[in-house]
């Protein structure tokens, strides 16, 4: 495959002339081959084109996961027009949201879905129930290469998302780059796991179609469900497989007790979020690493989905916690740079910038957000390239390979100390009953920020707390410890297959339910003292137990807290201790024989 002057359209319309009779999509029971495929779609871009749908027009896709998805987004195509894909179980605000920010006029839609457009000014186009095999295909106004193909919103900082406009030349040369590297062909069975919504989907549909393979949707209710998704894909003999570590996770968990294995399965594509290679322990015990190849690839929607590719081995799984994105695609360029813009040392962490010809054009309609994001940067042969920047920190290691970190503004400040959560995630999961971690910074009042773990384990809350406690405090500084670890059974997921993390609030670390495990919990036989030392600690902490031989600072302490503790001891006791003591007597037992040895434990008169 070579770019050339060639489009998404007049590629399928290739492989359509080749392999007219192979079926294109399936759909549970429903099924079309490529000249039907070919053939429904001109009929819908007639449609569109008639009703005044041209050059570069955004034309929203709003239609079921069925046979009518792929007949939607190729008749817009073929239109010559732009598709801008809407998600059905996405709010009713959110799709006349997304309308009015792409200007988009008409809606490629079925009748089921009406009430979803209820109050938007838009004329709807109907895919259509017949083949319509004698509507020939519309050859004025075809798509050129470096016109509009699709715009996919991705969240933005402000709150609102942002439409990225992505061209046919940049998908085009995806898969040029690509095809060396996967061998697709037309033996391939695709899944269509995620979303249109999600540019994940652009990977999965047209690399089948753009390769005479096979699509198959996946529906909802059967992405939901790991045991499901796994008969399915064994069913349907799928052999390329797209998912986020977090939907893998749970897919390799029901591979662990399905009773037939996925012997068609030949390649795992992970993209999407941050893949913690240690999680992948399990599923090659059971496999190994030759068939299916895992290929971590790190990318980004204004990069066109993937912008690198590296093959995972079960050598990778003696490092846990890392997680390696390899190499840039062949016509792709990573800069590594420093907060000055200037290049990193090997093996420094940089902010990574991409430059080549997978960059998209920018942002729909937000020309400043575009200037800002896209900039111009020093090439290294001395010349001056168009760039994107990422907001990624990547390490770029001796050997070429990229190790990714996390989000630039993922950082915390704890107690004036930068933390990067995804290092203390990678200390946690080095803890073998850990299959998955979670570090949140939450504020608990004014200069008070503490680090939340939430892990996945199938082990006891109240016994795995104080282990991982034991394994932060001997890994990690005191200010990137945690202050709670929540043991959950899974991290809930947003419909495109990432950690949600909007659902895992910030624990009430003074409530009675509060589903926090601490070390060490005090035992019910305590001196007077440790009593009431345990309930100043408690109070000033903010949390539900305290042990009685756990550290002050390992309790989510700080410097601040320590000094309202010091004033409350010596209150309630009538004291006169020096700070210096309270931080040499860090646990509730050490303090208690401070303030007995100080001979004042009886409470002050009041």
């Amino acid at each position: 495959m070579e770019s050339g002057e060639r489009t998404l359209i007049t590629l399928f319309e290739e492989v359509a002339n080749r392999f007219p009779h192979r079926v294109a999509v399936t759909a549970g029971d429903q099924e079309l081959r490529y000249r039907e495929l070919d053939h429904r779609a001109n009929a819908v871009a007639r449609r569109l084109r008639e009703s005044g749908a041209t050059g570069e027009a955004p034309v929203a896709l709003l239609l079921p996961r069925g046979v009518e998805l792929a007949i939607g987004l190729l008749g817009v195509l073929k239109a010559g027009a732009a598709y801008v894909p809407l998600d059905p179980d996405h709010p009713g605000e959110r799709i006349t949201w997304t309308l009015e920010d792409t200007g988009a006029s008409h809606v490629v839609t079925v009748p089921g879905f009406a009430d979803l457009l209820a109050g938007s000014d838009v004329l709807t186009v109907p895919v259509g129930e017949d083949a319509e095999a004698g509507v020939p295909a519309v050859r004025e106004g075809l798509p050129r290469p470096e016109d509009l193909a699709y715009v996919i919103h991705t969240s933005g900082s402000t709150g609102l998302p942002k439409g990225v406009a992505v061209e046919h030349r940049h998908v085009v040369r995806l898969f040029d780059v690509t095809h060396p590297l996967f061998g697709f062909d037309e033996h391939d069975v695709w899944a269509l796991f995620h979303s249109v919504a999600f540019d994940f989907s652009v990977w999965e549909f047209w690399g089948a179609l753009l390769f005479g393979g096979r699509l198959v949707i996946v529906p909802k209710p059967v992405a939901r469900s790991p045991r499901a998704l796994h008969e399915l894909l064994r069913a349907q003999g799928v052999t390329v497989l797209s998912q986020t570590a977090s939907a893998f996770a749970r897919l390799a968990a029901a591979d662990d007790g399905a009773e037939r294995p996925l012997t068609a399965l030949r390649t795992v594509v992970f993209g999407g979020e941050r893949l913690d290679v240690g999680r992948l322990r399990g599923w090659m015990a059971r496999h190994g690493d030759a068939r299916p190849r895992l290929v971590n690839m790190y990318g980004i929607t204004e990069a066109t989905v993937h912008a690198s590719h590296r093959l995972i081995t079960t050598a990778d799984l003696d490092a846990p916690g890392v997680s390696p994105i390899g190499v840039p695609l062949p016509d792709l360029v990573f800069h590594v740079l420093d907060e000055d813009g200037g290049p990193v040392a090997e093996g420094v962490a940089g902010e990574l910038y991409l430059s080549g010809a997978g960059l998209a054009r920018g942002y729909l309609g937000r020309p400043e957000l575009t200037k800002e994001r896209f900039i111009e940067l020093a090439d290294p042969a001395g010349g001056v390239c168009r760039a994107y920047r990422t907001g990624d920190r990547v390490l770029a290691m001796p050997d070429g390979d990229h190790v990714y970190l996390g989000r630039t503004d993922d950082q915390v400040k704890i107690r004036g100390y930068r933390v990067e959560p995804g290092e203390v995630e990678a200390v946690l999961l080095r803890a073998p009953e850990v299959s998955a971690a979670v570090v949140l910074a939450h504020s608990y009042g004014e200069d008070d920020m503490r680090l939340i773990a939430h892990v996945v384990s199938a082990g006891e809350p109240s016994a795995l707390a104080p282990r991982l406690g034991e394994l932060a405090a001997g890994l990690l500084p005191e200010h990137m410890r945690p202050s709670a670890y929540l043991v959950r059974t899974e991290l809930p997921l947003t419909p495109n297959g990432k950690v949600d993390r909007a659902r895992l609030p910030a624990p009430t670390l003074g409530g009675t339910s509060a589903p926090v495990a601490e070390p060490d919990e005090i035992p019910a036989v305590l001196t007077e003292t440790e009593r009431r030392i345990g309930l100043i600690w408690r109070a000033v902490l903010e949390v539900p137990r305290v042990g009685l031989n756990t550290d002050f600072f390992d309790l989510g302490g700080t410097s601040l807290s320590l000094l309202r503790m010091f004033e409350r001891v010596n209150a309630e006791f009538g004291t006169d201790l020096d700070i210096t003591v309270l931080i040499e007597a860090a646990s509730v037992a050490e303090l208690a024989q401070k303030v007995e040895a100080a001979g004042a434990v009886s409470p002050p008169p009041r």
